[in-house]
């Protein structure tokens, strides 16, 4: 199935409802947008100021009431699930291995998370979806996580007027039910996002804030190179890994008497250096990350003054020195992704690349001058099949425009 756009998702969640017998006449459909972040990646567990904006690969979500207590939800990205079909309140245990391998786990999680935090959710809905966000790097869980709340709260008549509540609810469902470590960053920018913004985010005030491109920027496009690699769940990868290495890191630095919470905490020279020289013989591999953190958090500063200014070449460079930090220091990238930033690097116009979200594998990401984008396309195509054949088949390279996060169309079906 081949679906790039609201037209053709349409048609499609038509099809899929009609063949599996789900009555979604006259229902609503929710699209829930991809991010790209531009600042701190991996720097939301870790205490730091977000940046990113929306981009225009989502998931879509046809829905209707069903008058029952129950959930009926079919995948056209996961057939093979069948109906997920389950009464409300009535789900698998957290964690367990009835939910790991079924994309069902996530309507299950917003059940469990939802009931927990006392939200009365009678109203099941009768639903289809299909999406066309890559499996890795622009937070595709997240997105659905996000949908699936948003459309039972609709659906149940129930209006949560601070939304941050809601970026809560979707961690929680990832961190408590399935047992993915994830932070805020992902559900933050799809849930806040606005054509043509950017979107800062403060963790010490749970402020957002939007923030347009200065005038007379660089005509640039973001593009997102898919290495075509399936990455586990953030639960059974790297980013589960360096998590807790900072976790513990946090920790130590407190018994030894740093008066802190998170690493982002650490954001002066002389704390710092302080900490290298204590620590860095004995847990060397500890250091570099907060390396990675504080010298991501000191350059977050600058690429929004850059960003606000137009200078979107100093984004682009900031944004590709945070790529050689991450996989140097916070070590979270992997061969394909470094592949797709090694052939980017070489392709003028270009402005800055690196891998994106949870790591290991997925997609990189790219700020490009909009005259060079065909380069960089032609280039991934000559180079990355011979570099990665056994993904020369999988491979994609995305061409993204910055859009709103959530958007709903009522009665299209």
């Amino acid at each position: 199935m081949n679906v790039a756009n609201d037209v053709q998702a349409f048609d499609a969640l038509r099809q899929l409802a009609k063949e599996q017998g789900l009555d979604v006449s006259g229902g609503k459909v929710r699209r829930t947008s991809s991010r790209f972040c531009l600042g701190v990646e991996h720097g939301d567990y870790n205490g730091t100021e977000l940046f990113g904006v929306g981009t225009d690969r989502f998931i879509w979500l046809a829905y209707k009431p069903n008058g029952t207590n129950r959930v009926r939800l079919f995948s056209g990205n996961f057939p093979n699930d069948g109906v997920i079909d389950f009464e409300m309140g009535k789900i698998p245990q957290p964690k367990s291995a009835q939910i790991a391998q079924t994309w069902g786990r996530f309507p299950y999680g917003v059940d469990f998370i939802l009931g927990r935090q006392g939200y009365k959710i009678k109203q099941g809905i009768d639903g289809v979806l299909y999406g066309n966000i890559p499996g890795g790097g622009m937070s595709r869980s997240a997105s659905l996580t996000l949908n699936l709340i948003l459309s039972l709260f609709d659906a149940n008549q129930i209006e949560v007027e601070d939304k941050i509540k809601i970026v809560d609810l979707a961690q929680a469902v990832e961190n408590d039910y399935i047992g993915s470590p994830c932070g805020k960053l992902d559900q933050t920018i799809i849930l806040f996002a606005r054509e043509g913004m950017g979107t800062h985010y403060n963790p010490k005030d749970r402020s957002i804030k939007y923030v347009p491109i200065g005038e007379g920027a660089t005509d640039f496009r973001i593009v997102v190179l898919d290495t075509g690699t399936d990455r586990p769940g953030l639960e059974k990868s790297t980013y589960a890994v360096r998590r807790a290495e900072c976790e513990k890191l946090v920790s130590l630095l407190r018994k030894a008497g740093f008066e802190i919470t998170c690493l982002a905490d650490i954001k002066d020279d002389a704390t710092y250096i302080k900490i290298l020289d204590q620590f860095s013989s004995s847990h060397p591999d500890l250091c570099d990350r907060l390396k990675y953190i504080f010298h991501a958090q000191q350059r977050f500063y600058k690429m929004m003054e850059a960003w606000k200014a137009g200078d979107i070449e100093t984004v682009g460079k900031i944004f590709r020195q945070d790529g050689i930090g991450l996989r140097d220091d916070y070590r979270i990238s992997g061969p394909e992704l470094e592949t797709m930033c090694d052939i980017a690097r070489t392709v003028p116009g270009v402005l800055g690349e690196r891998m994106l979200g949870g790591g290991d594998k997925g997609a990189s990401g790219a700020l490009v001058r909009a005259e060079s984008v065909e380069a960089l396309k032609n280039a991934v195509d000559i180079a990355y099949p011979r570099s990665q054949p056994d993904f020369a088949e999988k491979y994609a390279v995305h061409i993204c425009k910055v859009i709103d996060g959530v958007q709903v169309v009522d009665g299209l079906l």
